[in-house]
């Protein structure tokens, strides 16, 4: 059976199933990216200004929130990475994939950890808040937030502007 083809702005016709792929390189940074704003960037630090918002409490909510966001990050770079295996990724594509892998794996797999065991701690009334694992967080994220960026500008480049 022969691939259907498209016509996508001024390019060649390509299949199906690479402009389905080029979708995820765009789409997967751009989501990801809106997630760390809402979530890492507004919500986090504002939920503490909230009247009757404890410390214990926050953390509490953070924790179950920062969870779910961590899963739905490694379902993102999980697209990412398929939409970008035999589609014509360059070197410096997949270097840019490697690092976001290398920084989510340390964030989810090594620094959440640590923050949880320190969130159960304050939610159990043992310690007081505040920790520098949070700062490590918050950098991972940012070193994140900005690969995001290099991959989306790099994606819209290839794959929307190829003519330029």
């Amino acid at each position: 059976m022969e691939k259907e083809q498209v016509r996508h702005f001024m390019t060649e016709p390509y299949s199906r199933a690479a402009l389905w792929a080029a979708a995820g390189r765009l789409l997967a940074p751009a989501i990801w990216m809106g997630l760390l704003m809402g979530i890492s960037f507004i919500e986090a630090p504002l939920k503490f200004m909230a009247p009757g918002i404890t410390i214990p409490l926050g953390l509490g909510i953070g924790q179950l929130v920062f969870t779910a966001m961590n899963y739905v990050e490694i379902v993102l770079f999980a697209v990412l990475v398929l939409s970008s295996v035999k589609r014509g990724v360059d070197r410096r594509f997949w270097t840019l994939i490697g690092g976001l892998g290398v920084v989510l794996l340390a964030k989810v797999a090594l620094i959440r950890p640590l923050l949880s065991k320190r969130t159960d701690a304050v939610v159990a009334g043992l310690e007081a808040g505040g920790s520098m694992t949070h700062y490590f967080y918050i950098a991972a994220d940012g070193i994140i937030f900005v690969l995001l960026i290099m991959a989306l500008a790099m994606s819209v480049r290839r794959w929307v502007l190829p003519w330029r």
